[in-house]
């Protein structure tokens, strides 16, 4: 062996040289960006080479407590089949458009006194919904959250203003830094339209497109033309060829569900032929609704001019103790049990169930390449 190698990185440290200069040449950084960071990059769960500074700090800015309209204003800003991110606390719910989370990625934002950080990779379609509180070896944080400019398997890296450790957008695991091996909770999320956002929460409110920002003007608009295309795969220069799951098109849209031996995948080809889908995994019914119309926001230039992709969410189907079958009808959906009407976000809209609400199981959207590096083991549901 020869140890010469394997003290390298000791002598280096030992001649006085700066962690930021480690840390800099060990990132992929093939623009030669600089490097702004304070991160403690001797505490990290992966190595600095997979990850790429794409972008100077700074050039997605988070939007941060943000201003919201009511329905009427909504509608008026925003098209009917536009996708959102739809989050629902106690019964209070806000919508976070798409179209201008492609332009920030993530915003930090509170709901029923909970932080929350609503988060969007468009490179991954990944889009999560994080709790903003973490507890970690004994101490208690709240965190502030800016996208990195770094990526990750072509995911966004995110960033904590508090330790500035790096973090996973798609898993919420600390990568590097003083929370690194941490993990964010999930909270539950829907992407749907909106339309059935405001159908379903006529008091709920959507994110002002009035941010003042430079990003103000490109609303509405998709920087990644054609990139979710059928035949397409993620751009070579972030993600390698070698890396992609064969299991399923790299842009097949997933919604995924978890175990205690790991996950199962859903692909959105198979729940849109289905409509709905009644299952069980690690012995817990669920089940996932099926609605046409919503629209992609990495299809067309302008996304109101973008095709339908649609909106699948899941849940858990046990109402005081029982378990429900769904069939679809129409533009809803209906149970076997008691023949009561329930719309694409879980609620009960007509029948002897009217007013009940399916509980949401944690799950988010993603493009199959994307889920699948990060979760490699993840069983494929076959009908």
């Amino acid at each position: 062996m020869n140890y010469f190698f394997w003290l390298l990185p000791l002598l280096l440290l030992g001649c006085g040289l700066p962690a930021t200069t480690m840390a800099q040449s060990q990132l992929n950084n093939p623009r030669n960006l600089p490097y702004t960071w304070d991160t403690d990059t001797t505490r990290r769960t992966v190595p600095l080479e997979e990850i790429t500074l794409v972008v100077p700090r700074g050039t997605f800015p988070a939007i941060d407590y943000p201003e919201f309209l009511g329905k009427e204003a909504g509608q008026e800003r925003f098209f009917a089949h536009e996708p959102v991110i739809a989050v629902a606390i106690e019964g209070v719910a806000k919508a976070y458009p798409l179209n201008m989370l492609t332009m920030h990625e993530m915003s930090n934002d509170t709901l029923g006194g909970i932080p929350i950080l609503p988060t969007y990779c468009p490179l991954c379609n990944a889009s999560v919904v994080y709790d903003r509180r973490l507890r970690h070896e004994g101490q208690d944080y709240e965190l502030t959250f800016e996208v990195s400019g770094m990526l990750r398997n072509s995911d966004m890296v995110m960033a904590d203003a508090q330790t500035e450790t790096w973090w996973q957008q798609l898993t919420g695991t600390g990568l590097v830094g003083e929370l690194a091996g941490a993990e964010l909770t999930v909270i539950p999320s829907l992407v749907i339209s909106v339309s059935d956002f405001f159908a379903r929460y006529p008091e709920g409110r959507i994110l002002s497109p009035d941010t003042g920002t430079p990003s103000e003007s490109r609303y509405g608009t998709n920087p990644y033309v054609g990139y979710d295309g059928e035949d397409q795969t993620p751009f070579a220069r972030y993600f390698a060829a070698e890396q992609l799951d064969l299991r399923l098109p790299p842009m097949e849209r997933i919604i995924e569900v978890e175990g205690s031996e790991g996950y199962r995948i859903y692909p959105f080809s198979t729940i849109a032929d289905q409509e709905v889908i009644n299952d069980e995994y690690d012995g817990r019914p669920l089940v996932i609704f099926y609605k046409e119309g919503t629209v992609s926001v990495l299809d067309a230039a302008k996304i109101a001019e973008s095709r339908a992709v649609g909106s699948a969410t899941l849940f858990s189907p046990t109402v005081e103790g029982r378990v429900l079958t769904f069939q679809r009808k129409r533009d809803h959906f209906v149970d076997r049990q008691t023949k009561s009407t329930w719309d694409i976000t879980g609620r009960a809209i007509d029948g002897p169930l009217a007013g009940t609400q399916l509980t949401p199981l944690p799950h988010s959207n993603h493009f199959a390449f994307a889920w699948l590096v990060f979760h490699p083991e993840s069983e494929i549901y076959k009908p």
